[in-house]
C-alpha cells in the first residue's frame, strides 16, 4: 500500500497518512505525495475542502522518519527533505480552499507541522500533542518556532523547551487546535464534510466541526500558567531553571528535572529560535531560520546523538556534548543561525538578522 492514501469522496478531498505500523512517520515521499495531491484538489472546482488523517488508531503523524535523517549524514537528502517539508507546511498555511486536519491520537514533529498551520485543527479525547525535540538534540521545526510563542504568556517557551505533551483542552489553549470533537463523532463529521457543496468556505466548515465540538475540559496549562509565565520569562535557560528552583513548587520542581535531561545546546538554540519567533512577522521566516540550525544540528550538534539513544541503539542514554550549559557557547549557537544552504524562501536578511545570545 502507498504510504499516502488520496481520494475524492463527495466534496471532500482526502489525504490519509498510511504508515500505521510507524505512528505515520513521515517521509521525503510522503511530502512530495502530499503536496501532488494539494495541486490536484487546488485544481478541482468540485472539491469543498481537504482533510488530513493518519491511517490507524495510534496517531496522526508522530514526526519525520528519524532513521533516514540518522543515516543521511553525508548527504543533501536531510537538506532536500527539510527544504520541501517545510515548503509544504507554510503551503498548507495559506492553502486556497479550507483545510482540515484531524489531531487524533499522537501528533508530534512534522506531525504538527502538517496540522498546525492548517485552516481548521480538530482534536479528540485521545489527542497527545508535542514538540519533545529537545530531548533529541533539535529544534521544534516545521514552524514550531512560529506557533510556539504565539501561545498565551510564556506556555510556548515551556513547551518548546520541556517538550511536554498537550491533550485536547491544552492544545486548544495553546493555539494548535480550534475545537475538540468525540473520535466516535468523526465518522459524522467527515460525512457532513463530504457532503459540503462545492463553494463551501470556511465559515461553512467550521460551522460543520462546531456543530460536533465538545468542551474538552480546564486546560492544566492555564491552571500553571502563573508559574509558567514567572520562570519562563527569562532569555537564558540559567535564569529560567534558578527560577524554577526558587519557587519550589510540586510542579516547578519536576518542570526542572525534566529541562536538566534534555540537550543543554538544543535548549540555548530553542529559546533563541522563539525568542526570535515571537518577534517574526511570517511563518516563513521562522522556517527559514529553522532550516538552517536544522542543518548545523545534523552536521555538529546533538541531533544525530539524540537519534542514536532513542531510535538507533535505544539506550535512552545520549551523551550530549557539552554536558552542561555553562558550557555552551553563545557564539557557536549564533553560528547555527548563519544560513548554509540555499534558502528555502525569499525572506530578507534583515528579517532574519539573529545577534549572538547573551552568555
Amino acid at each position: 500500500m502507498p504510504d499516502i492514501l488520496v481520494e475524492r469522496v463527495g466534496t471532500l478531498g482526502r489525504i490519509r497518512l498510511n504508515r500505521p505500523k510507524a505512528l505515520n512517520a513521515l517521509t521525503h515521499g510522503m511530502v512530495g505525495a502530499i503536496d501532488a495531491a494539494l495541486d490536484l484538489f487546488a485544481a478541482d472546482e468540485g472539491v469543498a475542502a481537504i482533510l488530513l488523517t493518519g491511517e490507524g488508531e495510534r496517531g496522526l503523524c508522530a514526526g519525520g522518519d528519524l532513521r533516514s535523517l540518522y543515516e543521511s549524514a553525508g548527504s543533501s537528502s536531510a537538506e532536500n527533505f527539510w527544504r520541501d517539508e517545510y515548503r509544504l507546511d507554510a503551503r498548507i498555511a495559506h492553502y486556497e480552499k479550507p483545510f482540515v486536519a484531524i489531531l487524533d491520537g499522537i501528533t508530534m514533529g512534522g506531525g504538527v507541522g502538517l496540522s498546525g498551520h492548517a485552516g481548521h485543527r480538530v482534536v479528540t479525547g485521545r489527542s497527545r500533542i508535542a514538540m519533545p525535540e529537545t530531548g533529541i538534540g533539535y529544534l521544534p521545526d516545521v514552524g514550531g518556532t512560529w506557533l510556539l510563542p504565539r501561545a498565551p504568556g510564556e506556555t510556548g517557551t515551556y513547551l518548546g523547551l520541556t517538550g511536554e505533551p498537550m491533550g485536547a483542552a491544552d492544545a486548544i489553549f495553546a493555539g494548535f487546535a480550534d475545537a475538540c470533537v468525540p473520535a466516535a463523532t468523526l465518522p459524522a463529521l467527515i460525512d457532513a464534510l463530504a457532503a459540503l457543496a462545492p463553494e463551501a468556505g470556511h465559515a461553512t466548515v467550521r460551522a460543520a466541526i462546531d456543530a460536533r465540538a465538545v468542551t474538552p475540559g480546564p486546560a492544566p496549562l492555564a491552571a500553571a500558567q502563573a508559574v509558567i509565565d514567572r520562570c519562563f520569562a527569562h532569555d537564558r535557560v540559567e535564569d529560567i531553571l534558578a527560577a524554577l528552583a526558587a519557587e519550589g513548587s510540586e510542579f516547578a520542581g519536576r518542570t526542572r528535572a525534566t529541562l536538566l535531561e534534555k540537550s543543554p545546546s538544543s535548549l540555548v538554540l530553542t529559546l533563541r529560535l522563539l525568542r526570535l519567533g515571537r518577534a517574526a512577522t511570517t511563518l516563513e521566516a521562522c522556517l527559514e531560520r529553522e532550516f538552517h540550525a536544522s542543518l548545523a544540528l545534523l552536521a555538529e550538534g546533538d541531533f544525530r546523538e539524540g537519534i542514536r539513544a532513542a531510535v538507533i541503539d535505544k539506550d535512552k542514554a545520549p551523551r550530549w556534548s557539552p554536558p552542561t550549559l555553562d558550557a555552551v557557547d553563545p557564539e557557536r549557537i549564533a553560528g547555527w543561525l548563519a544560513p548554509r544552504a540555499a534558502p528555502v524562501f525569499s525572506v530578507p536578511d534583515d528579517v532574519l538578522s539573529h545577534p549572538a545570545p547573551s552568555s
